[in-house]
């Protein structure tokens, strides 16, 4: 089953003696249950076809369906239910309250989509359980370390069952050792929770946790890579070998 297609999507900027195709069009799909990367450098189109996907811009032409939605016609309070109750989202700069605590921050998610204490209170446990925040819930985000404060960004974000979970730069701000362990936890919500998530990255590394990558190159569709039964030591050395391919291009995403 479809949760994402992308269909000819192009995102034009600038008149027409001028202009500049971030997105020129991009058609892919992914289904659910699946862990995709999207790699590009720096202007290649990654950031802004997140973007599109998120619903924080708008395609020039094209269709973008979630859910069998086509968001491109959502508008108004339409528009802000369905990021409400279909759409999480995990940030390179965490996006935390700082007045609220990690407990407050999860269960925002779901407050404002009416749940009861009690049915909330059940849910942050079991998040907490499965992201191993537990001991963190009652600290401020100024109390906790880089890593802490993304795993609780990730709790919010899956927290009300999204059908589709967008990560932007997830590791962006992490050192290695929280990077890993946010992309292992971001991996089991993917396989024990079927959770869908869309990464966008620059980093070979944390792209070789996904089980398929895509490639981007001014505005298109480059290459894709699919895991298939290849260890994440063996799909990342195959990930290296597309920037290899990439050249110049893609230099800094090593």
């Amino acid at each position: 089953m479809e949760i994402l297609k992308v269909s000819n999507a192009c995102k034009y900027y600038g008149s027409r003696s001028n202009l500049t195709k971030a997105i020129d069009n991009i058609s892919f799909d992914v289904l659910k249950g699946e862990f995709v990367a999207i790699m590009g450098a720096s202007g290649s189109g990654k950031t802004t076809l997140l973007n599109c996907i998120s619903t924080i811009d708008k395609v020039t032409s094209g269709h973008i369906l979630i859910n069998g939605t086509d968001v491109t016609e959502l508008r108004g309070e339409k528009l802000n239910k369905f990021r409400r109750e279909d759409l999480g989202f995990i940030f390179q700069d965490f996006n935390l309250l700082d007045t609220l605590t990690g407990y407050e921050n999860i269960a925002l998610a779901l407050t404002i989509l009416g749940k009861k204490p009690k049915e909330i209170d059940e849910k942050i446990k079991e998040a907490a359980k499965t992201l191993n925040i537990g001991k963190i819930l009652n600290k401020y985000p100024y109390q906790m370390s880089g890593g802490e404060k993304q795993r609780v960004a990730a709790a919010r974000a899956m927290i009300a069952k999204p059908k589709l979970i967008l990560a932007d730069e997830p590791t962006g701000a992490l050192d290695s050792k929280s990077s890993r362990m946010l992309l292992e936890k971001l991996g089991e919500l993917n396989k024990e929770l079927m959770a869908t998530i869309l990464m966008v990255t620059h980093d070979a590394f944390a792209a070789s946790y996904a089980s398929r990558v895509i490639f981007i190159k001014d505005g298109k569709v480059f290459n894709e890579l699919i895991r298939g039964s290849d260890s994440r030591k063996e799909f990342f050395d195959r990930i290296i070998d597309v920037v290899t391919l990439l050249g110049g291009d893609m230099n800094d995403a090593l």
